[in-house]
């Protein structure tokens, strides 16, 4: 951890008290080691000079920071209206069950990180769900499972 505290030091170097630049500092920092975990937000908050239950409360209201490891593919399945009533909740039990990631974790081997959000913008195809950047739309359980299985041979 001591190579990651010294890389991350120079990554925040330019946030040096610029409390105002927390965002930025936060994006930087979830570039450079995939997630922001703890240690990380106690030094942004040593370095921009702010309190840690500051930056705990960006982290926490930005669902686009991440406190934990993230797998090698993130799967978001769409509970927007139209998935939902179209059966989305089947198909997310399905690729928690293919991933053996429940929503909002990582599988066990670090393959797949499962995530449930609210629309992809692909209503007229729901249920949708989007493994890294494609998205399948139309989906049954078995075809979620079988777009599943097909990432995880290419891994």
């Amino acid at each position: 951890m001591v190579n990651q505290k010294e890389h991350l030091q120079r990554v925040l170097e330019p946030y040096t008290h610029r409390p105002a630049e927390l965002i930025q500092a936060l994006h930087k920092v979830q570039s450079a080691l995939g997630y922001v975990p703890r240690w990380a937000q106690v030094q942004v908050a040593e370095v921009l000079g702010v309190p840690p239950a500051q930056v705990r409360g960006v982290i926490t209201f930005y669902h686009l920071f991440r406190q934990q490891p993230v797998g090698k593919h993130t799967v978001r399945v769409c509970m927007g209206t139209a998935c939902h009533v179209r059966g989305a909740q089947r198909v997310l039990q399905a690729v928690e069950e293919e991933t053996k990631a429940p929503a909002g974790k990582t599988s066990p081997d670090g393959a797949f990180t499962v995530e449930v959000v609210r629309c992809l913008g692909a209503c007229g195809l729901a249920p949708v769900m989007m493994v890294d950047d494609e998205v399948s739309g139309r989906l049954d359980p078995r075809k979620a499972r079988k777009v599943i299985q097909e990432v995880g041979r290419g891994t």
